[in-house]
């Protein structure tokens, strides 16, 4: 059975090109009424072309779907929410997908280039959902999605700032997974590596050609679907592999008293072995060694 949208608002950011225009496009085929949101602006963050946005919303028209343009920046997230209220009356699936790249060595980086990566990628994110997030909590439905990045799950050589943007978006999706769970409001991240304008600076062009952003808006799809169930966790997609990535903790080793970084020496290898690891999915959970020192797991009250 296909996977319809009919009746449901979606927002994808940045979705004038690559993942973001693949996004939209097949939210549209599949009865969505789409939210195009681009600025138009440079890889490096810089002006804008209201026609970026506009274009990908003809090509949705012309086959027939609903969508409209929007060209305001994702740090102003409440514009963008309040567009798709205006257009089509409610706020059901987000897809933060917008980004700039001002790669340099950590070394030569200055402040404008990390502060306007966070601006966009972890601010802006942000910003759009909770602009998003009453009327999900008002309806008792909503679907996000968080674009993260393999420079953010590993690293990368002259992206220390996208980096930590990128895994930023991890922590504020899986927090926002436990908070939204109530209301029936999913998160997930997603960690794409596709063909795209970013990519292209930094990938041969052969390969930029393999991985078509196509590859990667099926787990999109099926994650922000009403008759999703997964939530908070984290997915690496690219070039047709779809795989679930996941936090791994050794046993480690206990003290039952105060020690000294000589006797923790001593059981270095004990402490970093992943012979018989475990797999953490909550705080609670990754939190052995208190439960061993408390007797208790670690509770989080809800504020």
């Amino acid at each position: 059975m296909e996977l319809r949208f009919d009746g449901r608002c979606v927002i994808v950011t940045g979705a004038g090109n690559g993942l973001g225009r693949s996004h939209a496009l097949e939210f549209a085929r599949r009865g969505a009424q789409v939210v195009v949101n681009d600025l138009g602006g440079a890889t490096s963050g810089g002006g804008s072309d209201i026609s970026v946005a506009q274009q990908v919303v003809n090509e949705i028209k012309e086959a027939g779907g609903e969508a409209v343009a929007n060209v305001n920046s994702v740090e102003d997230g409440r514009q963008i929410i309040e567009c798709a209220m205006d257009s089509f009356g409610s706020v059901d699936v987000v897809v933060n997908n917008a980004g700039i790249l001002r790669d340099a060595s950590f070394g030569k980086m200055n402040d404008e280039d990390w502060d306007v990566l966070y601006r966009v990628h972890l601010l802006g994110s942000m910003r759009v959902t909770r602009a998003a997030w009453p009327h999900m909590r008002k309806s008792e439905y909503g679907r996000v999605i968080m674009t993260t990045s393999a420079a953010g799950l590993y690293g990368n050589f002259g992206q220390a700032n996208y980096s930590a943007a990128k895994m930023g978006l991890v922590g504020l999706g899986k927090t926002l997974a436990i908070e939204g769970a109530s209301k029936n409001i999913l998160v997930n991240i997603v960690c794409p590596t596709a063909g795209s304008r970013l990519t292209a600076s930094v990938m041969p062009k052969a390969v930029v050609d393999a991985l078509k952003p196509e590859y990667v808006t099926p787990t999109v799809i099926l994650l922000t679907h009403e008759g999703a169930s997964a939530t908070g966790r984290l997915f690496e997609v690219s070039g047709g592999w779809v795989s679930e990535t996941r936090w791994e903790q050794t046993q480690g080793v206990f003290f039952q008293d105060e020690f000294t970084a000589e006797e923790l020496s001593s059981r270095w290898a004990e402490a970093t072995s992943f012979e018989n690891s475990r797999h953490a999915t909550t705080l609670g959970e990754s939190k052995f060694g208190t439960k061993e020192r408390l007797g208790q797991e670690m509770v989080l009250v809800p504020q």
